[in-house]
């Protein structure tokens, strides 16, 4: 497997990761036609050219040694409910198919944008996790992160709630 930073002209990969990871997880509780028009819109490539052409978003990818995109992480400025913008940096993505979850993938992307965030002079990195995705949380909280938080996701007719966590970087 390789991890690399991801580009503008890898607004297509992460267009198909991003939808198909996405149903994966969620199409146990969302409503399919909104989780379809929700990925249509959220996770189009040209979503991904518009987020990845500004200067303050990083992204990385991980490829199967046949060059195929199975996973990746994207960086932002922080918005999250109780974030400070100045001081933490935002997690914005950080997706896998479950194929290849629990290889170390997971963690090398989390690794990489917990660098570049203190890179960038973050004192705390922010995200957003769905509150019945207990993979995910637990995911996170091995990792160091704490529930700080709750906000809602955004994008559906019906209300979805999402836990804040953060980690303070060294």
């Amino acid at each position: 497997m390789k991890l690399r930073t991801a580009t503008v002209a890898d607004a297509r990969a992460l267009a198909l990761i991003g939808p198909a990871t996405f149903l994966e997880t969620f199409a146990n509780d969302h409503p399919g036609e909104a989780l379809v028009a929700f990925t249509e819109t959220h996770h189009s490539a040209a979503y991904y050219e518009a987020l990845l052409t500004e200067p303050t978003t990083s992204a990385w990818i991980v490829e199967h040694e046949a060059g195929a995109p199975i996973g990746y992480a994207i960086l932002v400025p922080a918005s999250l409910p109780g974030s400070d913008p100045e001081t933490d940096a935002e997690l914005k993505r950080i997706y896998m198919f479950s194929k290849w979850q629990g290889a170390g993938f997971g963690r090398a992307l989390i690794e990489a944008v917990e660098e570049e965030a203190i890179k960038r002079g973050a004192k705390r990195l922010v995200l957003s996790v769905y509150t019945k995705n207990e993979k995910a949380i637990r995911f996170y909280e091995a990792r160091g992160y704490e529930m700080v938080g709750r906000t809602m996701f955004p994008g559906f007719p019906e209300t979805f709630s999402d836990f804040v966590m953060a980690k303070t970087l060294r």
